[in-house]
């Protein structure tokens, strides 16, 4: 059988189930098998070591769903968006953000909070990627490129090492330095002009002791969302990235060097806008159908057609084209350099040591309402509007201009034999503003005033510190009696402390006939000439222990059953976007999960099969959830966080077979069930909620009927690879197809749907397909074609959900990629 390593040894993923594989109990380890394992009439059998030594993966209580590099280049899976469905509970979206960039992970119901730690940690190289504080994304453009595997894990992790996290974790591992000279060059091209170009060159500089690795990628792609406005194409794609690691070994010592650097210019998202709430706008006297209370343009109050109007124009451009008020844009430059040392102490004891040090600067402008109104606009700078607007605010300053330093200090034992192996360190994380971090906005503009609103200034900066120490380690009861050999216990034990520091200044300038240099404070009903007045901070700090605990048990070679019980904790944070003293600061979330399942490998005659599969329960107290906020008071407009009491709990299900040596079948299905258990939060405007009344302004709603937020119930994949080897020397032809499917996502916090248009993001399934021609007559040449959402499928991934009165009064909605395409070829030479 052929063997693929992935490197991995932080946190991981586990879930077990009761009773037997006959009554189709869940699976939760996705495990995608390299093309090329196709001609052996076995599974691919995958080693990892995220129990910090080589193991089968069926022989590993973690459920892991693990990407080698040719399925990552069969479904051209280059971003984090293209795992949404992929992936058993997992889901990828811009969760309510009107950037295409913000691409965040909901594992099992957990995952990112808007201002709030992500509840699935991005690791890269073992070091979790910046995550900066106006957008949920971890992380630049270019994570993707030469990478030895990907890997997802779910639950709360955090024991083994690494950032305490409530959802789980994605592990991208890129390739290390190798003691073969070699590498490859590779050009792409598609549809939307797309161009791409990657590189890698491997050179053993001094043979089994200094090894060096360069990975370079460039892509520019045409955007498919037309702004009629500009004549300009949104959700384009310009991008470079760059990679150099430096591998040293002298016994007993090893050292890893890599440093990483991306930037990315867009031309921003095309958002496309659906609705106004006309009544919430007339609440507020921007509109009305009342001739009598429209007395001329110079007034606030419009007649509502000019909002309906506008929606209509939306409507009739189509889900392709859009009609801004912004010249949108959004650059991300990201950078860092980490360094892994090993030294071994004894052949029983070694000391690992990880450092890093990353930075992130990203700046955007988008249209929240998608049409020409000034409603929900952020970011408005001079040079950046629409003819005609003169409110233009210098933006001399980035949104998010952060740097990161982390440390991790590890002792690794393996004792007796390997009957009891440990784990024991500490891990360090900072990551604070390296300037001055800034937005603008312009939040409600009556539509007779548009172009002309002063706009809203933030100044804002998050500090967020995390130190932790933790133990784990696992026990073979065959240490003590052979009757109980493969019979194992997993433990472990973290403190995290974690302490938040925030400023923010925001306020509005205010028009005649206010004294000139008047502005208002956002979070307070002061007026004055001084912005500093607005000036506000807090400081939040919290503590609190995880843990892990677990047996397995290998009953025959071929089949692993396991359980565990763990508990999760993520720190609170700070909220920049406060409109109101009272929500400056929110509290942490936990999580205690208890799952069982097993691992397993069958022969129905000579045709293997496998079966992986797992149930989890999870207690989930004060869960973070984000919602837009207003202060009508003062007019500022924000966000809140509010906590909730949940239980989630579900099934995964992952089989694959073997009918013929040349085609492997696969796939998995999933069930996510979460419900809330006590959702409560205080109204700002009369609002319907779960119990069908009518809660007035300033009373207490009940949202626990909602669904729950990012979570799709019912996801399934399927799979096919077909291997041909051709005559002689002529290669080999790998087929792939994909289905996956997500069933409908509510998306929405606090508000049900008849509050809410658009919240529900409906089902949909995707194809993919590649067909490769690696090798072509013994040339190292291989040449390929791919096709992504072949079926062309118009899809949603997120909806703004700030429709409500009290918020922002409008919704608009992103749209999935459209059907793409292309053609690539690749040269390999030496060793890769």
């Amino acid at each position: 059988m052929s063997k693929f390593i992935v490197s991995r040894d932080k946190t991981y993923r586990g879930l077990l189930h009761a009773g037997a594989l006959a009554s189709a109990l869940t699976a939760g380890v996705v495990v995608q098998t390299p093309a090329h394992a196709a001609d052996d009439t076995a599974l691919e059998e995958i080693i990892v070591t995220a129990t910090r030594r080589e193991e089968r993966n069926q022989d590993v209580p973690i459920a892991i769903t693990a990407f080698t590099p040719e399925r990552l280049q069969q479904q051209n899976i280059t971003t984090s968006q293209d795992l949404n469905g992929l992936v058993p509970s997992l889901t990828v979206g811009s969760v309510g953000q009107g950037s295409r960039d913000s691409q965040t992970f909901t594992m099992r119901g957990q995952g990112a909070t808007f201002q709030s730690s992500p509840g699935v940690v991005v690791y890269f190289n073992e070091v979790p990627l910046p995550a900066p504080i106006t957008l949920s994304q971890q992380g630049g453009p270019g994570n993707y490129l030469d990478l030895e595997n990907l890997q997802v894990l779910a639950g709360p992790q955090g024991t083994l090492f690494g950032r305490n996290t409530t959802g789980g974790a994605v592990l991208l591992v890129p390739h290390k330095p190798t003691n073969e000279f070699g590498g490859y060059g590779q050009i792409t091209g598609g549809n939307y002009s797309n161009k791409q170009v990657e590189g890698v060159l491997n050179v053993p500089v001094i043979s089994d002791t200094l090894m060096v690795r360069l990975a370079a990628s460039y892509q520019d792609r045409d955007g498919y969302t037309h702004d009629v406005t500009f004549n300009k194409d949104r959700d384009n794609v310009h991008n470079y990235t760059g990679r150099l690691g430096i591998l040293f070994r002298s016994d007993p010592i090893e050292n890893y060097l890599m440093g990483y650097w991306a930037y990315s210019h867009t031309n921003g998202t095309g958002l496309i806008a659906k609705g106004f709430n006309i009544e919430g706008l007339k609440g507020i006297t921007f509109c009305s159908d009342n001739p009598a209370d429209i007395p001329g343009p110079n007034f606030i109050t419009a007649p509502c057609d000019t909002y309906r109007n506008a929606i209509k124009n939306a409507d009739a451009l189509g889900p392709r084209a859009t009609a801004l008020s912004i010249d949108e844009y959004q650059t991300t430059r990201t950078w860092g350099v980490m360094n892994t040392t090993r030294f071994q102490v004894t052949d029983e004891l070694a000391l690992r040591n990880i450092v890093s040090y990353q930075k992130f600067v990203s700046n955007y402008l988008y249209d929240g309402d998608g049409t020409l109104l000034q409603q929900n606009d952020t970011g408005i700078p001079a040079g950046y509007l629409a003819p005609g607007y003169v409110n233009g605010t210098p933006a001399n300053f980035p949104r998010d201009d952060i740097k990161d330093f982390t440390e991790e200090l590890q002792l690794q034992g393996n004792l007796f034999n390997s009957d009891l192996v440990f784990t024991v360190g500490g891990f360090y994380y900072d990551q604070k503003p390296d300037g001055i971090n800034m937005g603008s906005s312009a939040n409600y503009c009556p539509a007779n005033f548009t172009g002309f609103c002063p706009a809203n200034l933030n100044f804002s900066g998050v500090h967020n510190r995390s130190k932790a120490l933790y133990a784990q380690g696992t026990l073979d009861f065959g240490l003590f009696t052979d009757a109980l050999r493969n019979l194992k216990l997993t433990t472990g034990y973290r403190y995290t402390w974690d302490q938040i520091d925030g400023f923010d200044q925001q306020y509005t300038p205010q028009a005649p006939p206010a004294p000139a240099g008047t502005v208002k404070c956002s979070s307070t009903n002061l007026t004055t000439t001084d912005p500093a007045d607005c000036y506000f901070s807090a400081q939040l700090r919290s503590q609190a222990p995880t843990w892990i605990i677990g047996l397995d048990y290998k009953i025959t070679d071929d089949l692993l059953v396991y359980v565990k019980e763990s508990h999760g904790y993520k720190a609170g944070g700070f909220n920049p976007f406060s409109v109101r003293p009272e929500t400056r600061t929110f509290t942490p979330e936990f999580v205690t999960s208890k799952e069982i399942g097993i691992k397993s490998d069958w022969h129905i005659g000579s045709v293997p099969l496998r079966v992986n599969a797992d149930y989890y329960h999870t207690d989930y107290k004060d869960a973070q959830r984000a919602s837009g906020d207003a202060n009508l008071a003062t007019g500022g407009v924000g966000a809140i966080t509010l906590q909730s009491q949940a239980i989630i709990q579900g099934y995964e299900l992952e089989a694959a077979i073997k009918p013929i040596p040349q085609l492997e079948i696969g796939g998995n299905w999933s069930y996510t069930d979460g419900r809330y258990k006590d959702f409560n939060w205080n109204t700002l405007a009369p609002v319907v909620d779960c119990t069908g009344r009518t809660i007035p302004a300033f009373g207490i709603a009940n949202s626990d009927c909602l669904p729950f937020q990012y979570v799709s119930p019912h996801m399934y994949t399927v799979h096919a690879t077909y291997t041909q080897s051709l005559p002689g020397t002529l290669g080999n032809v790998v087929f792939f197809v994909n289905y996956a499917h997500s069933s409908a996502q509510y998306t929405e916090a606090k508000y049900i749907p008849a509050e809410q248009p658009g919240a529900t993001l409906e089902a949909f399934g995707l194809v993919n397909a590649s067909i490769d021609w690696n090798n072509v007559a013994g040339s190292g040449v291989d040449v390929g074609l791919y096709a992504t959402n072949l079926t062309d499928k118009l899809y949603r991934i997120s909806n703004t959900d700030v429709y409500p009165a009290g918020v922002l009064l409008d919704w608009a909605t992103i749209y999935g990629e459209p059907r793409m395409w292309g053609a690539r070829v690749r040269y390999n030479f030496g060793g890769k």
